[in-house]
């Protein structure tokens, strides 16, 4: 075979290499020329995502012009809730019916199917209009609604974290403005009770009070990451863990990095899992805003430096994983001298995504009308229902 024939072979095969790289989402030209507005900049909000979208909630900017101006009535907080569609690159603000929260600051969120659970958070000032209700809102049907709940609720708190376990969502740590909790809490989705978990080491066995911490797990335990209070931030270089068969915290210590040793203490960081591998991004440890991207592996439980750098260290920032594997960043603060936001979108692949993901990323770059086809249209060109839905 020619060289010429087998460069022409190879031609449409996708090609792949941005592992690892941050690529900027915002101010693509196809949020431009599409007429869509993007949110505004913005800091302690919350993103989940899924195969389509991410989702974007809440926010607080005390900048009155970059907040919206006198279009926020809820000035200097967001209560709104945002879709950045992957296939088109585009932003939309969902309306929505129901009751959304108005606690819009450093809440929890997850996404349990077509469900975005939001619990807690704070409005202005912090501390003093804090929430410990859980508010569900179908992002297909766009409808909120609250959850109605039994039991020992947690306190109305903030920063704290949360996952979603076999039907049972755990609630872990945050503050009250004053005081920072090692509260562990459970929710029943099924029954909806909630039960204060009591585990049953000593107190000084327990991890220390904190808020703007992440969590992982694996089904058996889980695994508090970071978080602090004000004043302090927390190391890496041993973590938490509760075990669920147990009822009970236990101490894990991690392996650095053979080179470069344990990531940097910080709280306001973000986190996202894939499988036994959890990624940590950026964040703040009392003098420096961090930009790094750390990944630890919670069957060997070392650490891994990845090459990659966030293009804006930030804190107060949020992020999400795809079921592919792509993670998004939103938001967040980037200058502490000035208090200055970010509205910056990146995306990064963590691990190699299949040939499906590929190829379609080659499609939409190579034929961006495919929106624009209806269903009958699409499906006569040969895409699945599935890769259809997506586009929609």
């Amino acid at each position: 075979m020619s060289e010429d024939m087998a460069e022409e072979g190879t031609e449409n095969i996708p090609r792949f290499d941005q592992l690892n790289k941050f690529e900027k989402l915002s101010g693509r030209p196809a949020l431009r020329v599409s007429g869509h507005r993007a949110p505004p900049a913005r800091s302690g909000h919350r993103c989940v995502a899924d195969d389509a979208n991410l989702y974007v909630f809440g926010g607080y900017n005390p900048d009155y012009d970059e907040s919206g101006g006198p279009e926020n009535e809820d000035y200097p907080l967001f209560r709104e809730l945002w879709r950045y569609h992957f296939a088109t690159g585009t932003w939309h603000q969902i309306r929505t019916e129901g009751y959304m929260p108005t606690e819009l600051a450093s809440m929890s969120a997850v996404l349990h199917g077509n469900n975005l659970l939001v619990f807690g958070g704070t409005g202005i000032p912090f501390g003093e209009n804090n929430g410990n209700d859980v508010h569900v809102c179908n992002v297909k049907y766009k409808r909120w609604s609250l959850l109605s709940c039994r039991g020992k609720k947690p306190n109305r708190i903030y920063g704290q974290a949360m996952v979603i376990i076999n039907g049972y969502l755990y609630v872990f740590g945050g503050t009250t403005g004053y005081i920072y909790s090692t509260d562990l809490h459970r929710l029943d989705l099924a029954t909806r009770e909630w039960i204060h978990l009591k585990p049953n080491n000593p107190p000084d066995d327990f991890p220390e009070e904190r808020y703007r911490h992440e969590i992982a797990h694996d089904g058996q335990r889980i695994y508090i990451l970071g978080g602090g209070t004000s004043w302090t931030s927390y190391p890496l270089d041993k973590i938490h863990a509760y075990n669920l068969a147990t009822n009970s915290w236990e101490e894990i210590a991690t392996k650095p990095h053979e080179k470069i040793g344990f990531p940097a203490a910080r709280r306001c960081h973000s986190c996202v899992q894939i499988r036994n591998n959890v990624f940590i991004c950026g964040g703040y440890n009392g003098e420096l805003i961090l930009d790094d991207l750390w990944k630890i592996d919670l069957q060997t439980f070392e650490w891994t430096k990845l090459p990659a750098c966030m293009p804006e260290p930030a804190y107060f920032h949020c992020a999400a994983v795809t079921p592919a594997g792509c993670m998004y960043i939103h938001g967040g603060v980037v200058n502490i001298h000035e208090n200055k936001r970010t509205g910056s979108l990146f995306k990064i692949w963590l691990v190699v995504p299949g040939l499906l993901e590929l190829c379609w990323e080659r499609l939409l770059r190579c034929f961006p009308q495919l929106a624009h086809l209806t269903t009958v249209q699409l499906l006569n060109l040969g895409l699945t229902q599935d890769l259809i839905e997506r586009l929609k």
